[in-house]
């Protein structure tokens, strides 16, 4: 069970640094609090990591990847359309700390079992539960994905710490937005390279528009200043 439980927090770990649910926990470190975040990765986790410990060693099974993909696709277009929503709605604002959304817990939960369904991750337990201590394999999993997460978090908190709120749920849109498309094109379609192009192109877009925003910005503000005397 030890032999176990260290095998599958090792790599569970290692294949989720850099990976999407890294940049979604970093999203909603931009967004929510970071206990909050990191109480939703761990429910998500177990969760996930435990019906796909049962799939593994008790079915052999696997999880139907596409239409999954196509759910969790769905849910991300329309977190991005959430996050875009609120971003406007707080733009004449001055809020000091990140609103907290009424079912903020079980959005995050929510958003992190459809993108775990469809993840690599998934896979990789399902695999190690067909050949390893399933509780082993069920604990590792589940504490290596919080730890990865928990770095994204820090991230989250740092860059909270230094960018405007309403920048902040613009970000968390594009990342929601990129997924959905990522997760529509090349997971639910299997149209690798349209998945590439669409979100190259949406990314370029966006980061050509935050550009010129930000130097518009830069030109107006001496005409704003106040006058010499």
């Amino acid at each position: 069970m030890l032999a176990a439980t260290l095998l599958s927090l090792g790599v569970v770990f290692l294949a989720e640094l850099g990976d999407r649910s890294q940049l979604l926990t970093i999203t909603y470190a931009l967004r929510y609090r970071w206990w909050v975040v990191l109480s939703g990765v761990a429910i998500a986790s177990f969760t996930v990591h435990g019906a796909s410990v049962a799939i593994g060693h008790f079915l052999g099974a696997t999880l139907p990847a596409r239409p999954m993909a196509f759910v969790s696709a769905i849910a991300f277009l329309i977190f991005a359309a959430w996050a875009w929503r609120e971003g406007t709605e707080s733009g004449s604002e001055d809020v000091s700390a990140p609103r907290e959304p009424r079912f903020a817990l079980l959005t995050v939960v929510s958003s992190f079992v459809l993108a775990e369904m469809s993840d690599k991750t998934t896979l990789a337990t399902i695999t190690l539960a067909s050949d390893h201590n399933w509780v082993g394999v069920w604990i590792g999993t589940t504490l290596g994905m919080i730890l990865a997460d928990g770095l994204a978090i820090i991230v989250g908190l740092l860059l909270h710490q230094r960018l405007p709120e309403q920048l902040l749920h613009f970000l968390a849109s594009l990342l929601f937005l990129l997924f959905g498309l990522w997760m529509l094109f090349d997971a639910a379609l299997g149209w690798r390279w349209v998945a590439v192009g669409v979100t190259a192109a949406v990314g370029l877009t966006a980061v050509t528009a935050v550009s010129a925003q930000t130097l518009q910005r830069r030109r107006k503000a001496p005409l704003s200043g106040p006058p010499k005397p």
